[in-house]
């Protein structure tokens, strides 16, 4: 199977590279090589600039692929772009989509691949609605061969999950308090690259799919309360301490992290993996957050390099807090 992946060495992508390497698939990146993960052996490694299409034909040349997935398409004219390029390419093209995509808040829960698309505050949930379109579409009037992939808050060792990364760790780590918002009970996913990984690659180059929506994400469910007490627990801290403050107070501080609050993270997911695991049934998420809390701040306490405070942030957290309570 030859498989081509844009992007390759992301948060996500990077464990998917690994997994279609160990699966013995002919894996081609290209990317422009600033990633600072590495490549997985074996990989073949193409150099070019996606905003370049003049110099990513160049570098296909007259390549054909069983797969392609695009990891860094956010925007319709990204997918203009990429139906041009990959029309006669491939046999199957995954677009990277995302859970935020889903009505928001949600009517019913748990979320399935049937729920509406409806995403009235976050600009990068309502791009990412405009490139399924388009996508969908294409495969309509064209048969296009598209899979829509819609992942869920996942991570790998060098994400904390919360806005702000280490800055809430180093604060957490001086007994300074922590915002969390709303009251902390929403309930949230997330999903260890790893565990994505198997979902995604049993995708390529499955002919079932083409057509076809699935997300996938962890079974796990915690609320915001537990997240910030695992990861405080991961960082040496028994004992957080947390003040919630309404995700509309937020907004009016940080227009960036309200966004992200309102239109994402403080209305509470719970997904549904039955349609993954039909057509991928070896798909069954295995590693709990609190093994990736140890992941992460393993990684950030391996280099103190890595322990960057954002002092903007961190002095934002204090006026905030001192306003609200």
């Amino acid at each position: 199977m030859k498989v081509l992946f844009i992007g390759g060495t992301g948060i996500i992508s990077s464990a998917c590279s690994e997994l279609a390497i160990q699966k013995g698939i002919d894996l081609t990146l290209l990317n422009r090589g600033t990633s600072i993960r590495r490549v997985p052996e074996g990989a073949e490694v193409l150099n070019a600039d996606m905003d370049n299409p003049d110099e990513v034909n160049k570098v296909l040349d007259e390549r054909t692929f069983d797969a392609v997935v695009n990891w860094i398409v956010f925007t319709p004219d990204q997918i203009d772009r990429d139906l041009k390029l990959f029309k006669n390419r491939t046999g199957q093209y995954i677009f990277i989509s995302s859970a935020s995509v889903y009505q928001t808040p949600p009517a019913n829960l748990p979320v399935t691949e049937s729920t509406p698309l409806d995403n009235p505050i976050w600009e990068y949930s309502q791009n990412k609605i405009a490139c399924e379109d388009k996508l969908i579409q294409a495969y309509r009037d064209e048969k296009f061969p598209v899979t829509i992939v819609r992942p869920s808050h996942t991570y790998d060792k060098t994400l904390l999950p919360f806005t702000g990364r280490y800055t809430v760790i180093d604060r957490m780590r001086k007994g300074k308090p922590v915002i969390v918002h709303g009251d902390g009970t929403s309930l949230w996913t997330l999903t260890h690259h790893k565990d994505f990984a198997v979902g995604l690659v049993g995708l390529l180059a499955n002919s079932h799919t083409i057509g076809e929506v699935f997300h996938i994400t962890s079974d796990e469910i915690l609320t915001w309360n537990q997240i910030f007490h695992i990861m405080a627990n991961a960082a040496g801290v028994s004992e957080p301490k947390l003040v919630h403050i309404a995700s509309d107070t937020l907004a009016k501080h940080d227009k960036d992290w309200g966004d992200n609050l309102l239109g994402d993270k403080s209305h509470s997911m719970i997904f549904d993996n039955t349609k993954i695991r039909q057509v991928v049934p070896n798909f069954n998420p295995s590693i709990p957050f609190h093994r990736g809390a140890e992941e992460i701040m393993a990684w950030y306490d391996g280099d103190p390099a890595r322990q960057e405070v954002d002092v903007k942030l961190d002095a934002m957290y204090d006026q905030i807090i001192k306003e609200n309570t």
